[in-house]
């Protein structure tokens, strides 16, 4: 399936660079090759706090439904034990009308984590509970990790790289990001399920 999908991060101008080839690989493990990912850029929502009003993202929808099959926001947990609810409560107020599917997921905690997650040469003695339970991993770990391979001073502090060296490694994402795998599983739902099933 040719599925098309909108990714609608909190702030796309970091995010991008890991939500697009990790997406990419998620909606394929999902419904089969050929997903065509896009990461939306307008409107910048500029942080999550914007990205969890439903207002906005009616927006979004009412702009893109009719060019996709799903909108997918993700944003970072940020250690907030509130946030899925928040999500659940945007899903209803910003559903789409057709055949579209909005569906909105947390990265636990930052989704620089999933990043972190494919990685198989951490520096000695981090630990992936470690990892997962930090509030700012982006600071602790993904920065560091990032300096360590050399990319620290690259475009994007290394996220375009290390991201698509990721995506090649989806299946470990997988098993280490519970949310992953519980995202993968509403996404094949959502693309292979009739619209009047959903």
């Amino acid at each position: 399936m040719r599925a098309r999908v909108l990714v609608v991060p909190e702030d796309f101008r970091q995010d991008q660079y890991v939500l697009k080839p990790l997406v990419t690989a998620l909606v394929e493990a999902a419904v089969g090759p050929g997903a065509v990912v896009r990461v939306c850029q307008d409107p910048l929502l500029g942080g999550v706090s914007e990205a969890l009003k439903p207002e906005r993202i009616r927006e979004i929808v009412a702009k893109y439904q009719a060019m996709v099959d799903l909108i997918l926001i993700i944003v970072d947990r940020d250690g907030e034990e509130g946030r899925r609810a928040r999500l659940d409560f945007v899903e209803r107020e910003a559903a789409p009308t057709g055949p579209c599917t909005l569906i909105a997921e947390q990265a636990w905690q930052e989704v620089e984590v999933w990043v972190l997650a494919a990685m198989t040469d951490w520096p000695k003695g981090w630990r992936w509970k470690e990892i997962r339970a930090e509030r700012d991993p982006k600071e602790r770990f993904f920065g560091p990790y990032a300096a360590k391979r050399g990319l620290a001073q690259s475009p994007y502090e290394g996220r375009d790289t290390l991201a698509r060296e990721a995506a090649r490694s989806y299946k470990r994402v997988r098993e280490l990001c519970e949310e992953v795998a519980a995202l993968e599983a509403r996404v094949r739902d959502a693309l292979l399920s009739p619209p009047a099933a959903r």
